[in-house]
């Protein structure tokens, strides 16, 4: 290449380079100049928008300033209605008080006006009545005895002739009627009555089973006395033996094992406690028995009373009342409502089993806390009796029975009871004492069961020996005389006898 054309091309070059950048810098001018504008449109647009929210606000703080005042003074308008009601009430309150006080004063007055007039009026009384007794010449009281006695005389004899009319004309009929319809009931009750006694004997096929009974150092007869509660005495009574006890299910149970062991021949210890237990089991059916023969004698459906509850009838066959025997009392007492109440008018089959049952309450009142009367309420009520029935366990012990059926248990009661040879005090005291003893007894933690035997002059005392040593036996039978002691009246003095048998039983297999 040659040297013009060179420089022509870097002349050429050098235009270019600086055309170029010509060019730029116009277009760089251009856009600084383009966004400062649009910079200052920016600007002057929030200058704009302040100025604008600026304006609004001062508008707003103005309209609160406006709304704050229109508040205060409507809040000042409502405090001055609320003073000046407050002024108003309180001169009304002043007001009403000045006439409180005003009428105060006139009652004040008032009062004192009428004891004034009071005092004159006793003035003038007293002052009468002097001058009546001067007239009369008596004195105030005297003139009035003897007024109301001058009346009386006159018609005493007239009133005290119409009360003895009156009296004799309705004593004499209801006498009558009373007379005659007690008679009729009680005739068609009438039974017999046997005293109660405190023992049992028992035939013996020969006087050479006395000693087996009696066993080897007596061993047997011990045996028999301890599970049974009773005393087995032998003497001199050819082919028989007494048991004595004073509870008649004790009595009937050694008397039945008595008779089983005899009729099988083995008499021991082992076997003495098995035909306890078959006495029990037969006494238990008996006891059934018996309740069910009531219920028939009495016309009463066995399927109308729950079975448990003729069971807990039927051992008030063994229980007694003053030597009279209850389970016959209560049917005595049933069959006698009955006919009262038909006579009379009164409900028949309310009394009819009401008084079965009204002494139901004495065959588990050994066992359940309470008189018995309440017991036997509560009992009839758990079977499910109505309140009319089982209210008569409650009426033949009180003063003033609620109604008619009640009042006639009551008498059927007393009739009953009050008939010659059905109950003797003496035996009754005597039981009573001994179940007292056994209570005083059993009072203790420690013991199993007691039986009072030898007539209530020894107590037969069973502790349980797991819970009890040979020591604290020693110690009980002290703690049981001392309180009976305490406690008891009774003639002589009582041995306590405190027995701890360990027994240990396994069976091999």
């Amino acid at each position: 290449m040659s040297v013009p054309l060179l420089l022509l091309a870097l002349a050429a070059l050098a235009v270019g380079l600086g055309a170029g950048y010509y060019i730029q810098k116009k277009v760089t001018a251009d856009k600084i100049a383009s966004a400062e504008a649009k910079a200052e449109a920016t600007v002057n647009d929030a200058k704009a928008k302040a100025q604008e929210i600026e304006l609004q606000a001062k508008k707003k703080s103005v309209q609160m300033l406006d709304e704050a005042k229109r508040d205060e003074a409507e809040r000042r308008k409502e405090l001055n209605a609320v003073q000046q009601r407050l002024e108003k009430r309180e001169s009304m309150f002043d007001k009403q008080l000045l006439e409180l006080q005003e009428k105060t004063r006139k009652s004040d007055e008032h009062a004192k006006e009428i004891e004034a007039a009071k005092a004159e009026i006793e003035r003038l009384k007293a002052d009468m009545r002097e001058k009546l007794e001067k007239v009369a010449e008596l004195p105030r009281e005297v003139a009035k005895e003897q007024l109301f006695k001058a009346i009386e005389d006159e018609a005493q004899d007239e009133i005290l002739s119409r009360i003895r009319k009156i009296e004799r004309a309705g004593t004499d009929e209801y006498e009558t009627k009373a007379r005659n319809i007690l008679s009729a009931v009680i005739s068609r009750v009438a039974s017999s009555h046997c005293a109660e006694t405190t023992t049992t004997q028992v035939q013996l096929p020969s006087d050479d089973m006395k000693g087996r009974i009696i066993g080897k150092e007596g061993r047997n007869i011990k045996s028999l006395e301890q599970l049974t509660g009773t005393e087995i005495i032998v003497d001199d009574t050819p082919n028989a033996i007494t048991v004595s006890g004073f509870s008649p299910i004790r009595r009937q149970v050694a008397r039945l094992a008595l008779e089983s062991l005899i009729k099988d021949g083995r008499i021991q210890p082992t076997k003495i406690e098995e035909a306890i237990e078959e006495a029990k089991r037969t006494l238990a059916l008996d006891i059934k028995k018996a309740g069910e023969d009531a219920m028939i004698e009495c016309g009463i459906p066995l399927g109308s009373v729950d079975p448990k509850l003729i069971s807990i009838l039927g051992r008030l066959k063994y229980r007694t009342s003053y030597g009279q025997n209850v389970l016959r009392h209560s049917i005595e007492v049933a069959l006698i409502g009955n006919f009262l109440a038909k006579e009379v008018g009164a409900d028949a089959a309310v009394l009819l089993k009401g008084g079965l049952f009204h002494d139901v309450g004495k065959a588990v009142d050994h066992d359940v806390p309470g008189a018995h009367p309440e017991i036997g309420y509560n009992i009839m009520k758990k079977f499910g009796f109505p309140e009319e029935i089982a209210y008569h366990s409650l009426s033949h012990h009180e003063d003033r029975p609620r109604n008619i059926e009640g009042y006639l248990c009551k008498a059927a009661d007393a009739i009953s009871g009050s008939r010659p040879g059905a109950r003797k005090d003496t035996l009754e005291n005597y039981v009573r004492r001994l179940e007292d003893l056994e209570k005083v007894a059993t009072s203790f933690e420690a013991v199993d069961r007691a039986y009072a035997i030898q007539a209530g002059r020894e107590i037969r005392v069973f502790v349980s020996p797991q819970r009890i040593d040979d020591l604290g036996a020693w110690q009980l039978a002290k703690d049981i005389a001392k309180k009976c002691e305490q406690e008891l009246q009774y003639p002589g003095e009582i041995k306590i006898n405190v027995i701890r048998e360990m027994r240990a039983i396994e069976y091999a297999r």
